[in-house]
């Protein structure tokens, strides 16, 4: 077998191969982004925010949210929701 701590080159690889893909696409990818509607951007969004802030705990969401008084909680549902403007 292959010595402990020893990099799969095949999984290497395929790694490099998807960051070139990435690199060389970014700018279509963004402009795709841009062109999805409101929910499915939002969803690619959150799905994408994973790699790239630690995750929290759930509870800690739940409470911090069941925390919050009734008018703070609307505004930020509210600003969910709002279409975003250009400045």
């Amino acid at each position: 077998g292959k010595p402990k701590g020893a990099k799969n080159k095949i999984g290497l690889s395929l790694r490099e191969m998807i960051a070139d893909f990435l690199n060389e696409n970014f700018e279509t990818i963004v402009s795709d982004f841009q062109q999805l509607d409101p929910k499915h951007r939002t969803k690619l969004y959150c799905e994408l925010l994973q790699y790239g802030l630690p995750k929290l705990q759930s509870l800690s969401i739940e409470n911090t949210i069941e925390r919050l008084p009734d008018d703070q909680l609307d505004v930020l549902l509210n600003r969910l929701h709002e279409p975003k403007t250009e400045n």
